[in-house]
């Protein structure tokens, strides 16, 4: 395991960087992942985020991409349909499990992505 400084709180990742625990997240440290991953969360990132984390929060699974797009694709993409490259588009190292690692869950429960 490996420890990061985020908040003024000391915080367990995995050598694949996802946070070891799911109740420790908060939005500051979504922004620190996302920061060392070159991104700057914008609303859609935002919607996608909040939908993975209720999602594994209610059924203790990632939600697998096409469930995601299918349910907040809207808010995903104002430009026109929502499809795994807008996914893709959001989230450029790895989809959506980069956005799992975003919206820290744990890493052995995105396998779906």
């Amino acid at each position: 395991m490996l420890s990061k400084h985020i908040g003024g709180r000391e915080l367990s990742f995995n050598e694949k960087g996802f946070l070891a625990d799911f109740a420790a997240w908060d939005e500051e440290v979504a922004d620190a992942i996302a920061k060392e991953d070159g991104l700057a969360l914008t609303d859609c990132h935002w919607a996608a985020i909040r939908y993975m984390r209720e999602h594994f929060a209610e059924l203790g699974v990632a939600a697998p991409p096409r469930k995601l797009i299918a349910a907040v694709g809207h808010d995903l993409s104002r430009r026109g349909p929502c499809n795994r490259k807008t996914l893709e588009a959001l989230f450029p190292k790895g989809g959506c499990h980069q956005l799992c690692r975003v919206a820290g869950l744990p890493d052995y429960y995105c396998h779906a992505c």
